[in-house]
């Protein structure tokens, strides 16, 4: 089925504004046919509306599109703030854990949306202000999960900020949506044995 033939739903019509129903419209066009084959008219017909009132929520098809990234990239910013916050662990537990994360979310995202791989990949690519600021927020956890593993005593850094500058920057190789789908081959080494070099780097002496 074409997603211009979708109808809406009773949970569409009682979507608390018209923007939401834009973005989930949109979502949706993504999945199915990629966003650069979606147009503005296309998600106007589908809800039945003009394209000058999709213009009304939005100004432009790149503000749809960074919308539905924005929410995108939300879910991955919860599950990582998840991890940090995660009771019963230590520091290295939740660094790990939360770099896993980022992988398996990236593979996940790769092999089994590549509609959506393919908008993420394109707004990386693009330097979308959305994804300048994922960036930074994903950062953020990893510095404060540092901070916790210095305070406790399992970390020495003197400066959590740069470190977690410097761990982020380490896996962009095994996370970035324009790298994650390549093949690892020499002199790249494992996720594993990047993780392990990146932790003694934190280690006290």
């Amino acid at each position: 089925m074409h997603p211009a033939d979708i109808k809406p739903t009773i949970a569409d019509e009682s979507a608390p504004t018209t923007r939401c129903r834009i973005m989930a419209t949109a979502s949706t066009f993504f999945h199915e046919i990629g966003y650069q084959k979606t147009t503005v008219a296309d998600i106007a017909r589908a809800l039945k509306m003009s394209p000058a009132n999709v213009y009304r929520f939005f100004d432009s098809k790149k503000a749809i599109n960074e919308a539905v990234l924005e929410r995108l990239i939300g879910e991955v910013e919860a599950m990582l703030i998840a991890i940090a916050e995660r009771p019963g662990q230590t520091p290295t537990e939740r660094l790990v854990a939360a770099i896993h994360a980022l992988h398996r979310h990236g593979m996940e995202r790769y092999e089994r949306y590549p509609r959506i791989h393919e908008m993420v990949e394109a707004a990386m690519s693009e330097s979308w202000d959305v994804c300048s600021e994922h960036v930074a927020k994903l950062t953020a956890v990893l510095e404060r999960i540092i901070r916790d593993g210095v305070r406790e005593g399992e970390f020495a850094t003197s400066d959590p900020a740069a470190a977690a500058g410097c761990i982020h920057v380490g896996i962009a190789r095994y996370t970035h949506p324009l790298l994650v789908g390549q093949p690892l081959q020499p002199p790249i080494p494992p996720l594993e044995t990047m993780i392990a070099f990146l932790l003694r780097s934190l280690a006290r002496s």
